[in-house]
């Protein structure tokens, strides 16, 4: 037999007991609440202890539940903090990378203006040049070291012209293409260059060591006074090169000479000057008028 979908209350034990509690309770709330409305009416000075009494039972669960909600807005305010913290980390993090962008935008800019300027100066001064253009690349992990010149045949530009920036030498055209050169990097093992020391004139041959730095040896095996700090010039000797360029610095002495570093290192010099070859021929056209300018087109 199918059982009923509705069944009243009375017909379950379980619902009769639920609905007799119910009305227990509001009747004894309702007899409660008439015999405190008569007693403050009648003993106000007793309801008032009455009160107090029930306010002193309540009150180690007031204490107890402000407790915990106090613990929970701690809890809310320092997660807070926490994610305020971290938005800030973050914008002041973004804030340095882009002041140390900036500052390293500047130095850039500072030390190519130092390099132009230098070069605009020599062009006062050294009638030997006879361009300006820009290294646009450089090999720095082959022993094969050269680099890639922003002129060519365009301004007049040929193998075996000297090629200097503004601190030093850089080496000399390799090959002069229509537009752009390669440029033999003085630290090339192929690179001889003859050298004297600043201080004294001592004569010295210089030749690329493919690493980076340069071998340092004297005319005369048997004598070795190079010392750490020692500059090194272009003596002029053998022609090619005009004389008092800088060179290198001495780092370090050694058996047969001294390990010297170039005092322009092509990796960080932009604007370079393409000088006349040191003959006879170009000495005596010292007089005429200097470089041409940079071409704007050229930068990179």
């Amino acid at each position: 037999m199918v059982r009923p979908a509705h069944r009243r209350p009375g017909q379950s034990r379980k619902a009769q007991y639920s609905l007799f509690v119910a009305y227990v309770i509001a009747v004894t709330g309702a007899v409660a609440g008439l015999l405190l409305a008569i007693l403050s009416v009648a003993d106000p000075v007793g309801f008032a202890q009455l009160r107090i009494a029930s306010q002193e039972l309540a009150a180690p669960i007031a204490r107890g539940t402000r407790s915990v909600i106090g613990s929970i807005s701690g809890i809310d305010d320092s997660v807070g903090a926490y994610v305020a913290a971290g938005s800030q980390n973050r914008r002041l993090r973004k804030e340095l990378a882009d002041t140390r962008r900036q500052l390293v935008a500047t130095s850039s800019l500072q030390e190519e203006n130092r390099q132009l300027k230098a070069l605009l100066k020599l062009q006062e001064t050294d009638k030997t040049a006879l361009a300006n253009g820009y290294l646009l690349t450089s090999t720095s992990t082959s022993s094969r070291r050269i680099a890639l010149l922003s002129i060519g045949r365009n301004l007049g530009v040929a193998a075996g012209q000297p090629v200097r920036g503004a601190d030093g030498l850089i080496g000399r055209v390799l090959t002069a293409g229509p537009s752009v050169s390669q440029v033999l990097l003085l630290t090339d093992v192929d690179n001889i260059v003859p050298v004297r020391r600043a201080r004294d004139g001592l004569p010295a041959l210089a030749s690329g060591r493919g690493n980076g730095y340069l071998d340092v040896r004297t005319l005369n095996i048997a004598n070795n006074p190079f010392k750490p700090g020692d500059i090194l010039v272009t003596s002029g000797t053998g022609g090619l090169y005009p004389p008092n360029i800088p060179v290198a610095i001495v780092v370090r002495r050694q058996d047969d000479g001294a390990l010297a570093r170039p005092l322009a290192d092509p990796g960080k010099v932009d604007a370079v000057a393409v000088l006349r070859p040191y003959t006879p021929d170009n000495i005596e056209a010292a007089g005429r008028p200097g470089p041409a300018a940079l071409p704007v087109a050229a930068a990179p």
